[in-house]
């Protein structure tokens, strides 16, 4: 069994290899498995964190040494950069965090490495206010994103950018989605209530309860037998969009991992869901949803762009398009998407949406509706993307989109990962992640 000075070696091992460009949801698991249990939400906790501060904690680190690391000493700089996380964004006590990140350069075979180690956290211990004006002086330390990120969500959004930024830096919420051929939402606010688990009704998704703090699945009520899933509020608005009824025949375009085609099947009993993706492990995790819901959906494994592939020549009723996207909207639970998001993404995954947005189209019934989704707050990806399409698709109308959610774009509903407010520190997250969301109807014209 691992030591527990390890916990700091695997936290920034997984840092150098997102820096490196694999995800951290493709990383993390392995690493775990190296620790006990009781050590694994600490490493869980060290990633996210150095992830969701890293441009905050990269800058502190080359203002408090004289020279940058070479690259090839990487795993010493992010070493530092989980001691500075540990110091200034936990409750860890902070001999405790320097001691154990100095120890894990031996652990890391690295001992020469531990008097820089331990100089440079003790140094910025006692410089926090000069390290303080740095972050006030400089737009990508105060808001720990990339200069073109921030660039980018600036111009798109000018008077939301701001809150849209700091949100992305806060931890998101737990949400769970109510099964309701199981059990009402009141009712299973209830249980939560009863179980001392605090939590709150969404006032925008129907099925929607955030709890006040993330608690261990096994935990919840009736969750092993279907009585609540993991689903966060902006993503459950997708299937209460759709106007299925029973008999209808839906694509559930770009599926995994299963939660909106799920849902689908919860709320409309009587549907028949073609649940596509194009990744065959992806697709397994949407059969393992669907197992524990005591569902049944049609599994196609295809690229939604060539539908000559895997399309059986059955027009559909509704297609749910999730289309792949930059996940900008998402950062607040994927913060290695800050290193691993590039500027040329955007205009690459717009060119795909579109092709798979005309690709999907001809298998629509007349009459039949198609909801396109994005977790994208990138204009390019969202109402302008649906702008186009529109004036290009003579057969394309949009449908408006009722609710009191969500920015109206003229092309759709654009929701953005807002922060708390302070005086709403100790309750959950007033607002879901951020995505997008456009309705069309096929005419006959």
């Amino acid at each position: 069994m691992a030591k527990q000075s390890s916990v700091r070696q695997l936290a920034a091992r997984a840092v150098t290899r997102v820096s490196q460009g694999e995800s951290l949801s493709s990383v993390l698991p392995a690493l775990q498995e190296k620790l006990s249990k009781k050590d694994q939400p600490l490493l869980a906790e060290l990633c996210y964190g150095t992830l969701r501060y890293y441009h905050r904690l990269d800058a502190w680190l080359k203002f408090l040494t004289e020279k940058p690391l070479k690259d090839k000493e990487q795993d010493i700089h992010n070493l530092i950069l989980v001691g500075l996380y540990q110091l200034f964004f936990t409750r860890i006590p902070p001999h405790a965090a320097i001691g154990e990140t100095v120890q894990a350069t031996r652990t890391m075979g690295k001992a020469w490495a531990r008097g820089l180690v331990n100089g440079v956290l003790r140094n910025a211990e006692r410089r926090f206010d000069e390290l303080d004006e740095q972050t006030r002086h400089s737009p990508v330390c105060h808001y720990s994103h990339p200069k073109w990120l921030i660039n980018a969500v600036k111009r798109a959004w000018p008077e939301d950018y701001q809150a849209i930024l700091a949100g992305n830096n806060q931890p998101p919420p737990m949400t769970l989605r109510v099964n309701e051929q199981q059990i009402k939402p009141g009712r299973y606010l209830k249980k939560l209530l009863d179980q001392c688990l605090p939590a709150k009704l969404s006032t925008i998704a129907p099925q929607a309860i955030t709890l006040n703090r993330p608690q261990p699945v096994d935990q919840l009520p009736g969750f092993q037998t279907g009585a609540a899933s993991v689903q966060d509020e902006s993503a459950q608005l997708a299937a209460t969009l759709m106007p299925a009824k029973a008999g209808d025949h839906i694509l559930d375009a770009c599926c995994a991992p299963g939660g909106k085609t799920c849902h689908l099947l919860e709320l409309y009993p009587g549907i028949t869901v073609d649940a596509l993706d194009n990744d065959p492990t992806r697709l397994e995790r949407v059969a393992a949803n669907l197992q524990r819901l005591g569902l049944s959906a049609n599994m196609l494994c295809g690229d939604a762009s060539a539908p000559d592939g895997w399309w059986c020549g059955q027009q559909y009723d509704h297609i749910l398009l999730d289309a792949p996207c930059s996940a900008t909207g998402v950062i607040r639970r994927h913060p290695d998407i800050k290193l691993l998001r590039k500027p040329d993404d955007i205009a690459a995954l717009a060119q795909l949406q579109e092709k798979i947005l005309h690709a999907v189209w001809p298998l629509l019934k007349t009459g039949g509706t198609l909801l396109y989704a994005t977790c994208s707050i990138m204009p390019e990806e969202n109402h302008l993307q649906i702008q186009r399409f529109v004036s290009a698709t003579t057969d394309a109308r949009l449908v408006s989109l009722d609710g009191q959610w969500g920015y109206d774009t003229g092309f759709g509903k654009q929701l953005f990962p807002s922060a708390n407010s302070p005086d709403d520190a100790s309750g959950p997250p007033t607002c879901g992640d951020g995505f997008f969301y456009s309705l069309m109807i096929k005419t006959d014209s």
